[in-house]
């Protein structure tokens, strides 16, 4: 499983989450502590925002550890709302295309997990898309696809709803395939503006997510990036998280079966600071 680490607040340099820290995501890349592998040396990326309403992208297939140009550029930029990613392969091959963040216009997209029986279902996704939406598939992986499918369900309207007909596309699918849905969901996007994730399996293991106050905004990320004296929340599972910098509210994720109409999630809320 691969491992990420979101931020949105106060504008800070990068290095600031993302190298500095005593277990930050480049140890994490060698050495994670809460996943099934503790090495993702399979690419890395960063998309951040500025000024413009897309973001910047920077990916590389180099393991994370030994690429002194991430080093340099977390060291150089400042931003006030950036996804970070370093990936150990589930499926897809190690290249530029297929490390995450993947974007789409203003739109970026990260996730850790994978589609069970993602080769038996692959095609038929695929053919569900749009003819616009599939133009833009650059790689092989199921994040991707499963980002596809995200803008082809209304990503730009409805972030949540389109995240859960997502989700309920690919159960959907393996259960015409006669498989036995398998989905783990643990992601993270952005449009610039607010900082969305979720946190889902079809079975009781979803990896595991949490949330902290940090350099005048907050984070969420795969692991701890310190373990000392952090103010650390898990995010339970089936949770879809909304954070604006006027807060962060949780809301429950279950996605609705396709033919029980639109997949949306019940709207329980439950603010937080």
């Amino acid at each position: 499983m691969c491992r990420w680490a979101a931020y949105l607040g106060e504008a800070v340099f990068l290095e600031n989450i993302l190298t500095a820290p005593c277990h930050s995501l480049i140890a994490q890349s060698h050495c994670a502590e809460e996943a099934k592998s503790p090495t993702n040396g399979d690419g890395f990326g960063l998309a951040w925002y500025g000024d413009r309403p897309e973001p910047g992208l920077y990916r590389d297939i180099l393991p994370a550890w030994s690429d002194p140009n991430l080093k340099s550029l977390c060291r150089q930029i400042k931003s006030g709302l950036f996804l970070a990613h370093v990936r150990a392969s589930t499926g897809g091959a190690t290249s530029r295309m297929n490390c995450h963040p993947f974007i789409s216009g203003p739109w970026s997209f990260m996730h850790n997990g994978q589609i069970g029986g993602f080769e038996k279902i692959r095609r038929a996704l695929e053919n569900s898309l749009s003819d616009a939406v599939f133009d833009q598939r650059e790689g092989t992986t199921d994040s991707e696809l499963f980002f596809l499918l995200m803008i082809d369900e209304g990503l730009a309207a409805d972030p949540q709803g389109a995240v859960a007909r997502a989700t309920s596309r690919v159960l959907e699918a393996s259960r015409r395939a006669g498989i036995e849905p398998a989905l783990k969901l643990t992601a993270a996007l952005s449009d610039g503006q607010a900082l969305h994730a979720v946190r889902y399996a079809t079975d009781d293991h979803a990896p595991t997510l949490y949330t902290a106050s940090k350099g005048g905004g907050r984070c969420i990320v795969s692991e701890p990036f310190d373990r000392e004296g952090g103010d650390w929340q898990a995010i339970p599972p089936s949770s879809f998280i909304t954070m604006t910098r006027d807060g962060m509210n949780i809301q429950p994720f279950a996605p609705a079966p396709r033919e029980a109409g639109v997949g949306r999630v019940a709207s329980s809320r439950r603010e937080l600071p």
